[in-house]
């Protein structure tokens, strides 16, 4: 087995089973069920850790803010306070559940682009610490409910830079082309700023972009600090605004597979902080605070899920399929992004890989989950552990084909404990209502 693909505290025991955070994953498996989505404590925590200090060291006027959109749960959302980073959310599901995780509203960055009244007024009662305003309409729509609570909203101002990073179409998130915020490039971002600051109930703190998601360089972070650096310039000189705080997103990719190389936590903070400093200075700003909001690059390689191997079936000539008891329920990546997947039989993790498979789901659609994956010999009932299932997996599950959502276990130090519990099959129906006359 490739030894760089035993993430955090991923180990082979002397039986030849796969640990994570000291718990065999076959013994997961039969206790909690599969599908299962395991997350790795430690390794969590180390990833929290090391970001904010990266930042600390190259930047020290630097926030992290975990993006919880990736993995909304109030364990996860508890354990990356606990390790001193904000928390960002884009819907009022994704703040309830950081108030019932009790994290201080203060310490919460609202986003979203589309933003219910609802949500807005929610926002202002809960004094979130800062609102990411996205439209001229929701300009408006806060200014109103601050005013009539007669509260004071600090906002940030959503730009859309003009930078299309190498990742997929779907997650480049900061060109000219986008529905996210206002453009720099044909003056909409700095119409935007100016009618913020008018606003008597609205302070302005500062400007926020992002790029996209599982970038694999530097440069487009870079080019993203060029780009908000020179806009702040024109906001100083037309409008006299000085930004206070620049928010430059997330989007740091993570290792999928054994090849893929990310830059590393300094080699990411050292580019960004050099390119901040030399723009600034360029320009005559004084530095902003640099606020960061990574998700993927904090919780994706703490995640595994375990599945059960059910139907193996050979098409002679062209492939054989491993089909599992999950796929595109608890996973929808592949087929929302062509996402590729590495994963490790976890009851054979020693032994030979001698066979190349597709890995596929049991859902009524191709549902391929991983294409051409080496396998040791492989039967029913091998348990399948699929690597970097920490971010957009659970968040984005479904009940395609009324499969229940799986649970989630947190290990650390030989202990596992449920964090969500699997859905069952009253959960299924419990909203539907059937009308009285269908019940004859």
């Amino acid at each position: 087995m490739r030894q760089e693909m035993l993430l955090g505290t991923q180990r082979v025991n002397g039986d030849g089973v796969l640990e994570i955070g000291g718990c065999d994953a076959v013994a997961l498996a039969r206790e909690f069920g599969t599908p299962l989505y395991v997350v790795d404590e430690q390794c969590l925590r180390d990833k929290c850790r090391a970001y904010r200090e990266a930042f600390a060291a190259h930047y020290p006027d630097s926030h992290i803010s975990f993006s919880g959109k990736v993995l909304t749960t109030t364990a996860v959302f508890k354990i990356a306070h606990q390790e001193g980073l904000g928390l960002d959310v884009s819907s009022e599901g994704e703040l309830y559940t950081a108030l019932r995780a009790g994290i201080p509203a203060k310490d919460i960055v609202f986003h979203g682009n589309n933003k219910s009244q609802r949500e807005i007024e929610r926002a202002v009662i809960e004094g979130v610490g800062r609102v990411g305003v996205d439209s001229m309409e929701e300009i408006s729509a806060l200014q109103e409910a601050a005013a009539a609570r007669d509260a004071v909203v600090d906002v940030l101002v959503r730009v859309a830079p003009g930078v299309a990073a190498d990742t997929h179409t779907h997650i480049q998130t900061g060109r000219v082309d986008t529905k996210f915020g206002f453009s720099i490039v044909g003056g909409a971002a700095k119409e935007a700023v100016e009618a913020a600051l008018a606003a008597p109930n609205l302070r302005v703190r500062g400007i926020n972009c992002h790029i996209g998601s599982q970038i694999m360089e530097t440069e487009p972070f870079v080019q993203a600090v060029e780009l908000m650096v020179a806009f702040a310039a024109e906001l100083r000189d037309a409008l006299g605004f000085v930004v206070e705080e620049l928010d430059l997103g997330g989007g740091l990719g993570v290792r999928y597979l054994p090849e893929d190389r990310p830059p590393t936590l300094d080699e990411h903070a050292r580019a960004i902080a050099g390119a901040l400093r030399a723009a600034c200075e360029r320009r005559g700003l004084p530095l902003p605070r640099l606020i960061q909001e990574p998700g993927r690059s904090l919780a994706g390689e703490a995640g595994v899920t375990l599945y059960t191997v059910g139907v193996v079936k050979t098409v002679p000539g062209v492939r054989t399929y491993v089909v599992v008891d999950g796929g595109l329920s608890d996973n929808p990546r592949p087929a929302l992004y062509d996402a590729r997947y590495h994963a490790i039989v976890a009851n054979k993790a020693n032994a030979p890989r001698t066979k190349t498979v597709t890995v596929s789901g049991k859902h009524c659609e191709t549902d391929t989950l991983i294409s051409d994956l080496q396998v040791p010999e492989i039967e029913p009932g091998d348990i399948l552990a699929v690597q970097t299932t920490g971010a957009y997996n659970y968040s984005m599950a479904s009940n395609y084909n009324r499969l229940p959502r799986p649970a989630m276990v947190l290990v650390r130090d030989g202990r596992a404990e449920v964090i969500v519990e699997r859905e069952g099959l009253e959960d299924l129906v419990r909203l539907d209502r059937l009308p009285p006359r269908l019940r004859d």
